[in-house]
Order: structure tokens, then C-alpha cells, then sequence
């Protein structure tokens, strides 16, 4: 079953199902071919795609994504994806999941920033005589925000607003002066986008909540938040979830993206400031960035 898109409503994935003589939990390997073939993986050349199901019954597709000319680590794993699309449509909780290879230590350990993970479903595609089993299964002896948070914290995918305000704007930090359209007014509309997706950042970890919004050459704006991991190392970078809301908005080429804003804590112990230069430098050299600081209104967790 071929698709081109990244979200299936609930009333179209029961339709789906229906027609081919299965529940919407059935449907979802089926659907792991299709997301496959929307993989950017240039380096590896290895597709890996993922289809989740959530709470409000909607089918969300995850894939990789690689980067030539950076390090290997900047790579977006596909359950990453899938777990920033998730955010992206506001959905709460991730119920099952079907994906083509067996997730790596750094993806089951990223699951676990959602309340339950260990109740999540997960097929194996590769390995036909698998069921759905329980996350807990690939990761028994899990450590997560249990070992670190309080029980009042929100965890990913859980509505939180940090509470954020842009600080001295005058200060902002231009990186490329490169001429390519985009105005005065685009960049202001630009810097509250990415001061609305750190509001939404997940970072209780470090305390420092980070957004980035880009746009592309059609004035379309695609915004993305910086989520934590209680492991730290499976985290992922505000550009790389503005990506993958790059790519889910029907996004084509890196070098479509004309502009970028980020928005972070300027003392903060957690910068993304240079790597998100780095990033954006190597895959839309024309790309104008900008940053801007921000402060926090309360003291309670990001």
C-alpha cells in the first residue's frame, strides 16, 4: 500500500482497515513498505520506516534521515521521527508501533520519555512470525524519567508551555548575510514561531528549552523543539525536529529552506546555537540564520 504522507486521520485509517479485512492494529505493518520509500538515508542507503498508532486512533509514519557532509550522530533515527510527529499533531500517546528492523539501544532508550512506555506495542516487520510484544520486553531493566523526574512533570508528547519570552531582541545573532528573500517582517514572524516551539520543548534534564522554526522559498514556515532524553545522548536537536516537520509539511530539497530562527536561553548550560549553524550551513548554505535569546517566566520543569 503505497503513501505519501505522514498522518492518516482515524475515520481514513478505519476505512483502510476495513477495505482490507483487518483492525486499524493489523493495518499497520502493512503500511511499513510505504514508509520506507520516504526515507532519506544517502549515507547508509539503509530505509528504515515506522507506523504508529495513537490514542485518537490517527497513523503516524516515521523514517531516517542522514546528512552527508556531518557527523554520523546528527542523523534522525525513524522512531525519532515518529515520535516528532507525533508532537507535531499534538498527539498525546503512542499505542503501537510496527517498524522494519528491530529499534537500537538509542531508540528504545528515546521511547521512554512517554508516559507508559513500557506498555507500548511493538512489531518487527523483518521477522514474520512476530506479534505485537511490550516495549518492556526490548528494554526490561529501562532507566528513564522515572529515576530523575518528579511525578508532576510532563513527559514528551504532554501539553506544557514553558513560559518563555524573547529577551533583548537587539542582541540577536546574524550567521549568514546570504540576499535569498526573506524580509524584515518573515523574520519577526519567524522568531515568535521559534519562541512557540521552545515554549514546547522537553528539556527537564538541562533547563534549557530551545525551538527552531525555518522557511521554506514559498514563505511556508515549519517549526520544530528540542526534546531531551533522561540518557542525554539519544536526544534530538530543534533543527532535526524543524526537519522532520520539514518533511512531513511536504518539504522537498534541504536547499528549499531560505531561513532559520532559533530561540534558546543565552547562559544556558545546553547550547544549540553552533551545531544548529553547522547543520544548516551544510545542507542550505543559503540559508539565513538568526538567533535569539530567551528567558523564563516560572521556575517550574521544561
Amino acid at each position: 500500500m503505497e503513501l505519501s504522507r505522514f498522518v492518516i486521520e482515524a475515520s481514513e485509517a478505519e476505512s483502510m482497515a476495513e477495505k482490507a479485512g483487518l483492525t486499524v492494529t493489523e493495518l499497520l505493518p502493512s503500511l511499513v513498505g510505504s514508509a520506507q520509500n520516504l526515507a532519506r538515508p544517502p549515507i547508509s542507503k539503509y530505509y528504515v520506516g515506522t507506523v504508529g498508532l495513537g490514542s485518537s486512533g490517527r497513523i503516524f509514519l516515521g523514517v531516517n534521515l542522514e546528512f552527508p557532509g556531518l557527523p554520523l550522530h546528527q542523523s534522525v533515527h525513524a522512531e525519532q521521527f515518529l515520535i516528532t510527529n507525533l508532537s507535531l499533531n499534538a498527539e498525546t500517546h503512542l499505542r503501537y508501533l510496527a517498524v522494519s528492523a528491530a529499534p537500537c539501544g538509542h531508540c528504545r532508550q528515546f521511547f521512554q520519555e512517554i508516559r507508559d512506555a513500557p506498555d507500548i506495542k511493538v512489531l518487527i516487520t523483518s521477522n514474520p512470525d512476530q506479534d505485537f510484544r511490550p516495549l518492556l520486553e526490548f528494554l526490561p531493566n529501562r532507566f528513564g524519567p522515572d529515576d530523575l523526574l518528579d511525578k508532576e512533570t510532563p513527559l514528551l508528547l504532554e501539553p506544557r508551555s514553558n513560559g518563555l519570552s524573547i529577551v533583548n531582541a537587539m542582541n540577536s545573532q546574524k550567521v549568514n548575510t546570504t540576499c535569498n528573500g526573506v524580509c524584515a517582517c518573515d523574520r519577526d514572524s519567524l522568531k515568535y514561531e521559534a519562541l512557540e516551539a521552545a515554549n514546547k520543548s522537553h528539556a527537564p534534564y538541562s533547563g534549557c528549552p530551545s525551538g527552531v522554526a525555518l522557511m521554506d522559498s514559498k514563505g511556508k514556515v515549519y517549526r520544530g523543539s528540542y526534546m531531551e532524553s533522561a540518557a542525554h545522548n539519544p536526544s534530538l536537536g530543534p533543527v532535526q525536529a524543524a526537519l522532520v516537520a520539514y518533511i512531513v509539511g511536504g518539504g522537498g530539497g534541504y536547499e528549499d529552506i531560505v531561513g532559520a530562527v532559533l530561540v534558546e536561553k543565552e547562559e544556558g548550560v545546553v547550547k544549540q546555537e553552533h551545531t544548529a549553524r553547522l547543520l544548516l550551513n551544510v545542507i542550505s548554505p543559503k540559508c539565513e540564520f538568526r538567533v535569539f535569546y530567551c528567558c523564563s517566566s516560572s521556575k517550574k520543569p521544561y
